[in-house]
């Protein structure tokens, strides 16, 4: 066996287009935005300086929120968004 076809196989393509990049860096943006809106105003993370509160008093504030809506936009929507984006390219391509 000759390993030399191997070597002429051309190689797949895999740069994102900028549509696809936009898409899956909007929820890590989200997120970091989150966290630094909980950086520079901690009094609103009650989590912090819990006196007696409930869960959700605790659980759902503003910062939070941002930062698990940017999660899950990253791992759960944006694959999906970025395949679609890469199939319509390939079809306008051809």
């Amino acid at each position: 066996m000759s390993e030399h076809a191997a070597a002429e196989a051309p190689a797949e393509e895999t740069r994102r287009s900028t549509k696809a990049l936009a898409v899956s860096l909007i929820g890590p943006v989200a997120a970091a935005g989150g966290a630094a809106w909980a950086i520079l105003q901690p009094y609103r993370v009650t989590l912090l300086t819990p006196a007696g509160e409930s869960f959700w008093w605790l659980a759902v504030q503003p910062p939070l929120l941002v930062i698990a809506v940017g999660a899950v936009f990253h791992f759960v929507v944006a694959p999906g968004l970025v395949e679609d984006i890469a199939a319509v390219d390939d079809n306008q391509e051809r």
